[in-house]
């Protein structure tokens, strides 16, 4: 496997602890949101860059919310958000007593 460089566009789909409204998917740049049957939501799309993933992770910390995980899908291509393939790196996640703040 080939590593990406480290500012190139890829697909990610980050876990939240809770149900967000669908009109945060603006204020996540776009990001597929999807609420799960467990009470989680998964933001999913194309992350520009390393900055960009900061970016979104910082406000995932400013609602105060639970990260659960972050975990890259691929190479972003032209195809919709959430469509990427997992290319076997690994999850980085947190506990659910973990708190980003």
């Amino acid at each position: 496997m080939t590593p990406r460089p480290p500012d190139a566009a890829a697909e990610y789909e980050l876990r939240i602890g809770g149900h967000l409204d669908q009109r945060w998917s603006v204020w996540f740049d776009g990001l597929t949101v999807t609420h799960e049957d467990d009470g989680t939501t998964t933001l999913r799309g194309a992350v520009r860059d390393q900055s960009e993933l900061h970016g979104l992770l910082a406000k995932i910390r400013n609602l105060g919310t639970t990260l659960i995980s972050v975990t890259p899908l691929g190479t972003a291509t032209a195809h919709p958000a959430g469509g990427g393939e997992t290319n076997g790196r690994p999850d980085i996640g947190t506990t659910d007593g973990d708190r980003w703040r």
